[in-house]
């Protein structure tokens, strides 16, 4: 089975069942946007991971086998993503990728902070404009070096 048609059993199933995917993450025992990134193939899970959401959604072994595959990361239809959703967030690295880059440099020194050592949280704040979108990126620095 394909990556790609595991996701799409997935994400079918959650949606016949009513569940979230915080609902989901509770069951797997992990947080939740991890949970959802490996869902949407970007992580593997653990053989019990990935036998606790075939469980849950009722879905077939071979579903639970593409859970446990090392991903291709990072893999989008298109250089500059489409989706509104996804955009926006490449929009917020356009426009404030270098400040991030020149106020990471200026703490830390010259290095980059870890996608690999990685933790990331999404919220919701009510604030008297309607609601708000509160993302928080929390990656190792890890310094360059060479020689």
């Amino acid at each position: 089975m394909h990556r790609e048609e595991a996701t799409e059993q997935i994400l079918e199933a959650k949606k016949q069942k009513g569940l979230t995917f915080e609902a989901i993450a509770q069951k797997v025992g992990a947080h939740k946007v991890w949970t959802t990134a490996a869902l949407l193939g970007q992580h593997p899970m653990s053989a019990e991971q990935a036998d606790t959401v075939v469980d849950v959604l009722d879905l077939d072994s071979e579903v639970g086998e593409a859970l446990q595959e090392i991903p291709l990361r990072g893999a989008l239809d298109h250089d500059v993503p489409t989706d509104p959703t996804i955009y926006r967030i490449h929009e917020v690295t356009q426009v404030y990728g270098t400040t991030i880059k020149a106020l990471i440099h200026e703490e830390f020194g010259d290095g980059i902070m870890s996608a690999i050592t990685f933790h990331m949280d999404i919220e919701r704040e009510d604030s008297e404009e309607g609601p708000r979108v509160k993302i928080t990126y929390n990656g190792k620095f890890l310094p360059y070096s060479w020689g």
